[in-house]
């Protein structure tokens, strides 16, 4: 187990490796640059005052010995400033990650809680009233855009029934603990948890229709098997390894979803961060943001993979070498 997830983890740290280098030359190729920004900023900068500029924070090399300087002072630690915060760029994403890893977490729970109750609940009445209902609600979670959702719980919430905040963290003045921030996360986990729990419900449906239809299910209920326990802990079991897949990679997906979401609800997270950092050519903070972002999703693979284990013993990490 220890040798695969080393080798795992080698081949995480390459694509990490070769995704820095892609996110580096995107956001390089953005039109305008922060000399541009200072230029406009303070009308006395001359020519010669901006080609300084350009040379002292390296603007003037090209794109690969700039990434190769970022990566020899990444590699040491050193992840930039932040143009925008004048700070260095870890204690500018660090409180933002926080922000976002609770918002997440609460969604991702939630969605989970919902749908795979949900998924089973139609699995075991396929065809049927309820299944339809279901179905019928899972596309329109599926294909709800986010900002629109928002929009609608912002309408209904804050404007019309004013009964929650529209956007914001804490109060002005508060100490920001979490009971003061439940009212602001109310509508941000609402909106990522409708959009992501039709999916979700969709997977686990099919897969534990297709468990119930294997000869050990027959089998199981053949013997006298409780069909409580022939669903719950036969079916389920089995049908949640591809479900794992779906669920995992769903987080990374989640996780670049909250820009529009915290965007909407001006929470102050990861994707309101990343959003403001490219409008200002802030590169620094976007580059390290958009990376955590590759993280979260190459993260959830090994997860994914040491969950298949897990659930099912037959799957050894010997043969899913080979």
């Amino acid at each position: 187990m220890l040798r695969f997830v080393a080798v795992r983890l080698l081949e995480a740290l390459a694509v990490l490796l070769i995704m820095s280098f892609l996110i580096y030359g995107l956001i390089g190729l953005m039109p305008g640059d922060p000399i541009d920004l200072m230029i406009n900023a303070d009308p006395n900068l001359t020519a010669a005052d901006a080609a300084r500029l350009r040379e002292l924070y390296g603007l003037d090399q090209p794109i690969w010995q700039r990434y190769l300087n970022w990566l020899a002072a990444a590699l040491q630690g050193d992840l930039g400033y932040s143009r925008l915060f004048s700070r260095p760029v870890p204690e500018v994403l660090a409180p933002r990650l926080m922000n976002t890893l609770l918002l997440l977490g609460i969604s991702f729970v939630l969605s989970l809680a919902i749908a795979i109750p949900l998924g089973v609940f139609a699995a075991r009445r396929p065809h049927g009233v309820a299944d339809t209902a279901i179905n019928l609600a899972c596309f329109a979670g599926i294909s709800v855009p986010p900002f629109w959702l928002a929009l609608l719980f912002i309408i209904l919430f804050a404007v019309v029934l004013g009964v929650l905040p529209a956007g914001g963290m804490a109060p002005v003045g508060g100490t920001g603990g979490l009971w003061e921030r439940l009212p602001y996360l109310v509508m941000p986990v609402a909106t990522l948890t409708l959009v992501s729990v039709g999916g979700y419900t969709r997977f686990v449906r099919a897969a534990v229709i297709e468990q119930l239809r294997q000869d050990y299910i027959r089998t199981a209920r053949a013997k006298g098997v409780p069909e409580r326990s022939v669903v719950w802990r036969h079916a389920l079991r089995n049908a949640l390894i591809p479900v794992v897949t779906i669920v995992a990679l769903g987080f990374g997906t989640l996780f670049s979803g909250a820009l529009v979401t915290e965007t909407m609800f001006a929470y102050l997270g990861m994707g309101k961060l990343i959003y403001d950092s490219i409008l200002g050519n802030d590169y620094n903070i976007a580059l390290v943001g958009l990376l955590l972002a590759t993280v979260m999703t190459l993260a959830g693979n090994l997860l994914a993979d040491l969950g298949y284990a897990a659930l099912d013993p037959r799957i050894t990490f010997t043969e899913t070498r080979t």
